[in-house]
């Protein structure tokens, strides 16, 4: 037993037992080399396209974890994903969320609206009045004076 046990530690001190967790083929180790190479990505792919190589180079998670300053699962994550998919795991896949309710056609027509001339009555317009005259006109169904003026700020 103890003879065994000498065996194990003597593979674990000269990395004989290191575990590749990817492997890249040579396409995609060629295209990561390539793109890290550039220094034109954002930190996120950066670190995505660094993490496969070096897990694809026998590092294990946690060396490779503080070297990216990033969790194990993360990592655990990466190389899932990897195997799953590919390189498509260095971009983000569309999350759930609200829809987007009014479009950019709508948000032209609402800030067409706020240049033109004010209703009889009216000096200038207002937020609550542009919201109720965008639904009376069909531009869409509601709109908050709130959302009226993040349209308009954004043409700023």
């Amino acid at each position: 037993m103890l003879e065994q046990f000498d065996k194990i530690s003597h593979l674990v001190e000269n990395g004989g037992m290191k575990k590749q967790h990817v492997q890249l083929t040579a396409i995609d180790r060629e295209y990561l080399e390539t793109l890290i190479s550039k220094g034109q990505l954002t930190a996120r792919v950066y670190r995505r396209a660094l993490g496969l190589l070096e897990l694809d180079r026998g590092q294990t998670y946690t060396a490779v974890s503080k070297t990216l300053q990033v969790t194990i699962p993360t990592i655990s994550n990466w190389a899932a994903q990897y195997a799953a998919n590919g390189l498509k795991v260095l971009s983000d896949q569309p999350r759930k969320g609200r829809p987007v309710e009014i479009d950019g056609n709508q948000r032209a027509k609402v800030t067409a609206l706020a240049c033109s001339e004010p209703p009889e009555g009216y000096e200038r317009w207002n937020l609550r009045l542009l919201a109720n005259k965008v639904v009376e006109l069909g531009y869409c169904e509601h709109i908050s004076h709130t959302e009226v003026a993040d349209i308009l700020k954004k043409t700023n």
